[in-house]
């Protein structure tokens, strides 16, 4: 019997996204422990940039709750400016990136900018950040939130990081570099999309959760794959490393489930 929680499961799917060749721009919370759980893992090759100027090729030697703490900073290979970073963008550089939001819709674009809407604003978000650069030029994009009927919806109200658009070839019509997202990653599942319409399907449910919860928490009609799987779950390898990195449970904490 192993215990972990919703949070540490997330973090597991995060990591396996990551291959041993890929450069990773890493992002914040959950993605700093995927980055650290593949580096110690299946993917020691793998290289880490972050948006305020760090580049490293070893995990981060202690627990990180900012990409900006000592620990990320001591023993990096590049410590730079947030414009360097950015150019490995620019330049085809980076293969895989990491974003969250406050709102997605089906076709895996992103808000965190206004909730309601630039003619209707009922919340205004801290906006992009680098998350546009990250959702546009990236060659592969994981996409990890949480799964609620109010962030997952039909069509975002405002979109500040692009998936596919309106879906099928949009984001090569409009000159995007990036190959979109690969994945959606919640508390729930594990989304992933059409190759031709670009519309966001369920891949796989959590241990512990149902198709039909997954369903009443998306705002539209969600597609099925045609052969669902169950997530693996962590192995004790997995849990020992992210709790290593994450001793006090601050990104990962919540209710247990026992498998």
């Amino acid at each position: 019997m192993m215990d972990y929680t919703m949070q540490e499961l997330m973090v597991v799917a995060g990591s396996r996204e990551i291959r041993d060749d890929d450069v990773v721009f890493v992002g914040m919370r959950l993605p700093l422990l995927a980055f650290q759980l593949a580096k110690d893992t299946h993917a020691p090759h793998a290289i880490g940039i972050f948006e305020n100027g760090i580049l490293r090729d070893v995990p981060a030697g202690d627990a990180l709750y900012t990409m900006g703490d000592t620990p990320n900073i001591e023993g990096a290979i590049w410590t730079t400016s947030m414009m360097d970073i950015m150019s490995l963008l620019q330049n085809g550089r980076v293969s895989l990136g990491f974003i969250g939001g406050a709102e997605v819709d089906r076709f895996g674009n992103l808000n965190t900018t206004y909730i309601g809407g630039r003619e209707n604003v009922r919340v205004r978000l801290p906006g992009s950040g680098g998350g546009s650069d990250i959702a546009s030029l990236s060659k592969r994009l994981v996409i990890i939130m949480n799964h609620e009927k109010r962030r997952f919806l039909r069509r975002v109200s405002y979109i500040t990081s692009p998936g596919f658009g309106n879906g099928g070839n949009w984001r090569q019509r409009v000159g995007l570099r990036g190959r979109g997202p690969c994945a959606v990653i919640t508390n729930k599942g594990i989304l992933r999309f059409d190759l031709h319409t670009k519309e966001m399907v369920l891949d796989s449910v959590h241990p512990g959760v149902t198709v039909e919860e997954i369903l009443e928490n998306t705002g539209w009609h969600l597609r099925l794959a045609s052969n669902i799987q169950e997530t693996k779950p962590p192995t004790k390898t997995e849990l020992r490393i992210i709790r290593k990195y994450d001793p006090r449970g601050f990104w990962t904490q919540g209710k247990r489930t026992f498998r």
